[in-house]
């Protein structure tokens, strides 16, 4: 049940239901205003649909399982913990090998390296990206590569839309120029409709088009770079600091030695960045929704707490 805590953001709802209804329009607008009107003689039309609709089942399930799926909630542990004895925990946390632990105050829980409190979700998130409201979820270890691969279908779906209405509006100015002008007075209704919804679909098209495109490139930034949004913003309030300590106290280094970005201790090969994301089998099944083994370096199976008493 703590898990369902995001699905009651309002925020979240809404999202969800104007995605779905965006989908949803879309399809009823290739389909019956372009496709149908277009191409009801050819084969083509066959299978431009058949295409488009595909893209459309893809994006929703990937969507699904990107709404539906743990991002990776850190469990709670059966017992409460002892806040008072806190310092000669973490001490004794370095020296059985369990570096980069730290104790939420708010879940009352510790969580392992690189996780990170949500305050929607309530829980804390390992690897935790963001919390998304058009999934109502939060993009963390577990779902992130249904969240890209739903970001690249809804791209994908857009500029193809795009495609399709912006060839049948020609092809609807080629006809009206042709000979059926004496048409026009009965139609003159049904051809604005048909223009407004071109033009809903087009701006609708370019704003979730780039939009998703834009997060889609930042999150394989956030891959192949090995830090996500959140250790991005802790790296920089960390360069700020000193900074502004090394300019503070002059004496206590030489000017020659200005304080840098330390990487990560291990700093491992991008393609293999990747496939702890979207899995070690063929690259083709990147583009699929399914279920991917978890990496075996790195360690994702976390228990409630690590090896020490408590």
């Amino acid at each position: 049940m703590a898990f369902l805590r995001c699905r009651r953001d309002p925020c979240g709802v809404i999202c969800l239901v104007l995605t779905y209804f965006s989908v949803f329009y879309a399809d009823y607008v290739v389909i019956q205003y372009v496709l149908i009107p277009a191409y009801a003689d050819s084969v083509w039309g066959m299978l431009h649909g058949s295409l488009f609709n595909l893209i459309l089942l893809l994006l929703l399930a990937c969507h699904s399982k990107a709404v539906f799926s743990d991002p990776g909630m850190v469990p709670l542990p059966d017992t409460a913990l002892d806040f008072s004895d806190l310092r000669s925990q973490s001490s004794r946390m370095n020296e059985r090998g369990c570096e980069g632990w730290t104790v939420c105050s708010r879940c009352e829980t510790y969580r392992p390296p690189r996780a990170h409190h949500c305050r929607v979700c309530q829980r804390c998130i390992r690897r935790m990206d963001h919390h998304c409201p058009w999934i109502n979820n939060c993009v963390g270890e577990l779902n992130q590569k249904y969240f890209i691969q739903f970001l690249f279908y809804t791209g994908v779906a857009s500029l193809y839309s795009m495609v399709l209405v912006v060839w049948a509006w020609v092809w609807r100015i080629r006809n009206e120029r042709e000979g059926d002008a004496d048409k026009e007075g009965d139609e003159s209704p049904s051809k604005h409709l048909i223009v407004a919804h071109y033009l809903i679909l087009l701006v609708e098209s370019v704003l979730f088009g780039v939009f998703v495109m834009v997060i889609f490139y930042d999150q394989l930034i956030s891959i192949i770079t090995d830090e996500t949004p959140i250790e991005q913003m802790k790296n920089r309030l960390m360069i700020r600091d000193r900074s502004s300590s090394f300019s503070s106290s002059p004496s206590s280094a030489s000017p020659q030695q200005p304080p840098h970005h330390l990487p990560h201790a291990t700093r491992k090969p991008k393609l293999a960045l990747l496939r702890e994301v979207f899995g070690r089998g063929s690259v083709f099944c990147w583009l699929l929704p399914l279920h991917s083994n978890p990496p075996s370096a790195g360690g994702i199976i976390y228990s409630a707490l690590p090896d020490y008493d408590v």
